[in-house]
């Protein structure tokens, strides 16, 4: 990866009103922040040290940095999941309107010991140039910066050298609309710079890929007793008293008239997905979600197009097992999926064969605030 320095803008944090209405809000009143005086600009170029602090007392460390857009056009900027063309246009007009990303693609890559140990290093011995906390969530984001030209030299040195290629975490169609923003809009905006994504790494030793599950609505004309008999033709199926997350790959839970269930997929099933055409057999990775929109959404509930029927709601994992009870309980007819998280080896195996997850799969935590830092497109 080649990464860069750059002037950042950020919170005056005595002027806003609260850190979560300041963020909530950015999308919407960020050009009224500068007018208002409420964004500070750093005085010279930087790399930033970013650190998360969870409620947990976690610390997520990573690195916001210009990363040059070739990198993308390269392939070394991997893509999991299919972008609209109708949300880059969205995203487009909002940063020619701004003039500036509000939040950096959240990117991830196997560990790197040096980068690391550095990282941690710099935000021990150093104070901050600021620190905010979310009562919301309790979090804590803390930003140092890095501005010796030794410091800079050093880590861009580490990720030429080893960081080869990144994953997408958060920020897909950010980043490809920055590329069609490169690609069409260079010349007639020589002002705003486009060669440059706005980025956070963060090593996946630093993320927590979190579940993402689904409530079904309507059992497309079966009684929740002959669903579950269906259900058993493909997968084992065993009550469960005190449920808890699935624990593993191809286990998930099954939430239906306020009963829980244990599934595990048929070993015929894994062998009949793994030797369909266009299946496991042509595909990186045999992933828990596909075997459900597969053989129970599609095949079952009569769900062809996952992406756009209203009959789905998805549930972060970080709302748990209550969440999808919450939803699921209201009406005999709904049942809710509880599925293991996606492993970082998956995701990346996909993303390397060029393939993509289906839609709500993965759910990065922790994630980053619009307008916490900014990169303006044009350096003034």
């Amino acid at each position: 990866m080649h990464i860069a320095p750059f002037l950042a803008n950020y919170p005056e944090l005595t002027l806003i009103p609260s850190p979560e209405i300041f963020c909530n809000e950015a999308k919407n009143a960020f050009l009224d922040y500068q007018q208002n005086g409420w964004m500070a600009k750093t005085d010279q170029k930087a790399l930033y040290v970013y650190q998360i602090e969870d409620s947990h007392h976690r610390r997520h460390t990573g690195l916001v940095a210009l990363n040059e857009v070739r990198d993308f056009f390269a392939g070394n900027v991997k893509k999991h999941e299919k972008t609209l063309s109708e949300r880059e246009n969205i995203h487009k007009a909002l940063f020619l309107r701004w003039g500036a990303m509000l939040k950096p693609v959240l990117l991830t890559y196997p560990p790197v010991p040096e980068i690391r140990d550095w990282l941690l290093a710099f935000a021990q011995n150093n104070a901050p140039l600021f620190e905010v906390h979310f009562a919301d969530d309790g979090q804590t984001h803390r930003i140092w910066m890095a501005t010796e030209a030794a410091d800079i030299e050093y880590l861009q040195a580490l990720f030429t050298r080893q960081v080869t290629s990144v994953y997408i975490a958060d920020g897909h169609h950010r980043t490809t609309t920055l590329a069609l923003l490169n690609r069409q809009f260079k010349r007639a905006h020589p002002e705003l710079d486009f060669d440059h994504l706005f980025c956070a790494f963060f090593s996946t030793d630093q993320l927590d890929i979190q579940d993402y599950n689904r409530v079904v609505e309507g059992l497309n004309g079966m009684t929740p007793t002959e669903f579950l008999e269906r259900l058993s033709e493909i997968a084992d199926l065993e009550p469960v008293e005190n449920p808890r997350k699935p624990r593993k790959k191809h286990e998930l839970k099954v939430f239906l008239e306020e009963h829980w269930y244990r599934l595990h997929w048929k070993k015929e099933t894994l062998a009949a997905a793994e030797a369909a055409p266009g299946g496991a057999a042509q595909s990186a990775v045999l992933l828990d979600v596909n075997l459900l929109n597969e053989y129970v959404l599609r095949r079952l509930l009569g769900i062809h197009d996952v992406r756009n029927d209203a009959r789905i709601a998805y549930v972060e994992g970080s709302k748990g097992l209550k969440g999808i009870r919450k939803i699921a309980r209201n009406s005999r007819d709904r049942v809710g999926f509880a599925l293991h998280p996606v492993a970082f080896s998956d995701m990346m195996r996909m993303a390397d064969a060029g393939e993509s997850l289906p839609p709500k799969s993965t759910y990065f935590e922790p994630r980053l605030k619009s307008g916490i830092i900014v990169r303006m497109l044009a350096d003034k």
